[in-house]
């Protein structure tokens, strides 16, 4: 049988919501495009079963080469050496670059990589290009992970032999609400529907709690509440959660994570086995590309065998006189990472104080993705949680794909005979929502780790004398500033009574649904009631699109600080 064909269609074809069609399947599959490799699972009518490509893979490369004419990924295509990956004509790392500006400093690390990453420095999205026969070929993070997902794509229906539509995709706990549009544009490129976009450590919760009720069947009991703590950590990020597990059910009770993982630990020994190699490697001719990916390779080699052995030696040729012979101690690699365990500890600690969860009280603690095979990080996670063992019953490479299986199944109404899928999620924001007052604070309205779905409101008042306008600036983040924050999008309230500052009263509220959509809705209320002196304003966030960071900037510009607000104290 001919392998169907599949096309990236381009942005301006897929701003029209696809329609739906009764001959698609009813069952929506899990997929896991991770920073370095991905994968995709269904459920099977009895277990989740994870799909393998040609060569009988069942974890695949998240990459995409420009070396043909028709650029090809790594579900499909074999690459005939390592180092051929690394010379130019290979783009990967998409998932830390997608929906990023050119100030954010994950951006600014991924200059070091084997392909052009250029910036501006003025917030709007990098310049990304493959070296292809001597040229640089330009291309976006939504177009490489669109080759991805139509390559997963094509590969799951020449398995199931059914047309794929809808999915449930993983992603990591620090993505803004920009950056999952980003995800949503890539997959609508694919031709692929998004029922769910699930944190990763949610979909490993959720296998965890069909491991829990499997349990509790086999030993024909109740079941009671168990808490245990999720530390995932790939190439590209770092996520924990905090659950609360019993009959099915689980309910996320913390969030957090951040955009550190395996890239940064490759990076800095990179730059520990060759010090000057960032200003050797800034002009990115051909010669310097191989060398980088030489030591790239190198390095990537040293760091796997240090996760079974005391000391590993490095001996490479990075052509032009250059060569690395040098023995690397498991001690030096941890004290060369020193930060990265540092921030990998805090995040764990930040969970389980947002959770409110006892150490004492964890039941199980699972760690997960490809660097949780890394010794310092798993003493880190035992340390903190006081445990000598960690929970085996769960593979740490395809746990989230599994979850996000699950999650696809029990979204696409499928039903078990014997209760696989009686199973549902409580999720939580991971970043607390709110907007800009009180000066340049931000003001959450809707904290980190609430609930959802979710509604609240906040009261705002007036900065300046007869201020009849004021604008509506939405963020998303955890900093008190809002510069460290993501700006998601913009409105103005007008009609506001001339009146002495403070005396106007300005409801803000913002509503999250079960299926994670933010709107804000926002207008002038006649103090000591809750009618409206003009009608309300409702907004879907997030409204800016890929100039974001120049947005913030001409705001402020036009606008200063005239239509500002602050909070309205609370009554005591």
């Amino acid at each position: 049988m001919e392998e169907p064909k599949y096309t990236v269609a381009s942005d301006s074809e897929t701003t029209g919501e696809e329609k739906s069609s009764p001959a698609f399947a009813e069952i929506a599959i899990g997929i896991d495009i991770g920073t370095s490799q991905c994968s995709i699972a269904v459920w099977n009518g009895s277990e989740v079963e994870l799909l393998k490509n040609t060569r009988n893979q069942k974890l695949m490369r998240s990459y995409v080469t420009f070396k043909e004419e028709v650029p090809s990924g790594g579900v499909s295509n074999q690459i005939s050496h390592e180092y051929e990956i690394l010379s130019g004509v290979a783009i990967f790392n998409m998932k830390r670059l997608i929906g990023r500006v050119d100030t954010d400093p994950v951006v600014h690390a991924s200059k070091r990589l084997p392909f052009l990453v250029q910036t501006l420095d003025i917030g709007v999205r990098p310049f990304i290009a493959a070296l292809v026969n001597n040229a640089w070929r330009s291309t976006t993070p939504e177009e490489v992970l669109a080759i991805v997902l139509v390559e997963l794509r094509a590969m799951a229906e020449l398995q199931l032999k059914k047309p794929i539509r809808n999915v449930v995709l993983t992603i990591p706990v620090s993505f803004s609400r920009f950056q999952l549009t980003r995800i949503e544009r890539a997959c609508a490129m694919a031709g692929l529907h998004i029922l769910r976009l699930m944190p990763e450590p949610t979909a490993v919760a959720l296998l965890y709690a069909q491991q829990q009720q499997q349990t509790v069947h086999e030993n024909m009991g109740s079941g009671s509440e168990k808490n245990a703590l999720i530390f995932n950590m790939g190439a590209g990020y770092c996520d924990v959660a905090v659950t609360a597990t019993a009959g099915g059910v689980s309910q996320i009770k913390a969030l957090a994570g951040a955009a550190i993982g395996g890239e940064d630990i490759l990076q800095n020994m990179m730059q520990y086995l060759l010090p000057n190699s960032e200003s050797l490697f800034l002009n990115h001719r051909i010669n310097e590309i191989k060398s980088l990916g030489l030591l790239r390779v190198a390095t990537e080699d040293a760091i796997h065998q240090l996760s079974s052995q005391s000391s590993v030696q490095v001996d490479v040729d990075l052509g032009n006189g250059s060569k690395i012979y040098k023995v690397v101690t498991r001690e030096e690699f941890e004290q060369v990472n020193l930060k990265v365990f540092e921030k990998c500890e805090s995040l764990v600690r930040q969970c389980l104080r947002d959770s409110k969860v006892d150490i004492e009280d964890l039941t199980d603690v699972i760690l997960v993705g490809g660097c949780s095979y890394i010794p310092k990080i798993r003493n880190v996670v035992k340390a903190v949680c006081k445990r000598e063992e960690l929970y085996k019953a769960i593979n740490p490479l395809e746990a989230a794909v599994c979850g996000a299986a699950l999650e696809g199944a029990v979204a696409s109404g499928i039903t078990d005979p014997f209760g696989s899928l009686d199973l549902l999620t409580i999720q939580a924001t991971p970043l607390g929502i709110g907007i800009r007052a009180d000066g340049n604070s931000f003001v959450p309205i809707i904290p980190r780790n609430t609930t959802m779905p979710a509604r609240k409101e906040l009261l705002f008042t007036t900065t300046h004398d007869n201020q009849t306008e004021a604008l509506i600036l939405v963020y998303e983040g955890e900093g008190t500033k809002v510069e460290e924050n993501h700006l998601l999008g913009y409105f103005k309230i007008v009609g506001i009574p001339a009146a002495p500052k403070g005396v106007p009263e300005i409801n803000v509220c913002m509503d999250i649904d079960a299926s994670n959509t933010l709107r804000v809705f926002a207008g002038v209320v006649i103090p000591g009631t809750d009618q409206p002196m003009a009608p309300f304003m409702e907004v879907r966030m997030p409204t800016v699109d890929d100039g974001h960071g120049w947005c913030a900037e001409a705001l402020n510009r036009s606008y200063g600080s005239t239509l500002d607000l602050v909070t309205v104290q609370k009554k005591m």
